[in-house]
């Protein structure tokens, strides 16, 4: 086993305000935040992306094994053919898969199969889980490590003043065909990133939260 090395703690992030302030701060930010599903096609510069791509690498993760990998698409021809797969699955989900409580779950959000989101957003980021590390080895604690580094990508997202979107369709194995990804790499979360349309409109229900009370207990 190899030793392990320990450096200096020398470049801490310490706020220029309080800690209260700076949450309330980044709370503002991210309470403002909407699952958009009416993307104008305004165009994002690929150095955005690559900043949001930075932010996510920087979350934690099992042994540090960064088990993830960000393909980010602009071009047109291969959001239409994952669109058109992501259809495909959707349909099947609505008319079948789907029980009638999780439909009705649904119905406040009025979604349904269409998915113009994926042509129209000027980017479709396809976040993968890798079942190896980069150096071939093992990976641990593989959901959550993706799972966090996709919520920080979301937070940045928001702070650089654009909309997101965290889409599911299921199954998801089209994605490794349409995007040319080894086996080893499996998609967990589409995100469409943009601007939103103007007059964009986003669910009431959407709106609703649960009392800090419901979801903070002290001990």
């Amino acid at each position: 086993m190899t030793a392990p090395v320990f450096v200096p703690y020398s470049d801490r992030y310490q706020p220029t305000v309080t800690p209260e302030a700076a949450l309330a701060t980044f709370h503002d930010a991210l309470r403002r935040r909407r699952s958009v599903r009416d993307f104008s096609d305004r165009a994002v510069p690929e150095v955005v992306i690559e900043w949001l791509v930075r932010c996510a690498h920087t979350a934690p993760s099992g042994a540090n094994k960064q088990p993830w990998k960000f393909v980010c698409v602009q071009s047109q021809e291969i959001k239409q053919q994952i669109r058109d797969a992501a259809e495909k699955e959707e349909r099947a989900f609505y008319e079948r898969r789907a029980n009638e409580e999780w439909l009705a779950d649904l119905g406040p959000f009025g979604t349904d199969a269409n998915k113009e989101f994926l042509t129209v957003a000027p980017w479709v980021v396809v976040v993968f889980t890798m079942t190896k590390a980069a150096n071939g080895g093992q990976v641990y604690y593989l959901k959550e490590s993706v799972g966090l580094a996709a919520g920080m990508f979301l937070a940045a997202a928001q702070l650089a003043g654009l909309a997101t979107l965290t889409h599911t369709p299921s199954p998801m194995k089209f994605l490794n065909e349409v995007l040319d990804r080894p086996a080893g790499e499996r998609p967990f979360l589409v995100i469409p990133v943009g601007y939103p349309a103007d007059g964009c409109m986003v669910p009431r229900a959407a709106l609703q939260r649960r009392p800090v009370d419901d979801v903070m207990h002290v001990v």
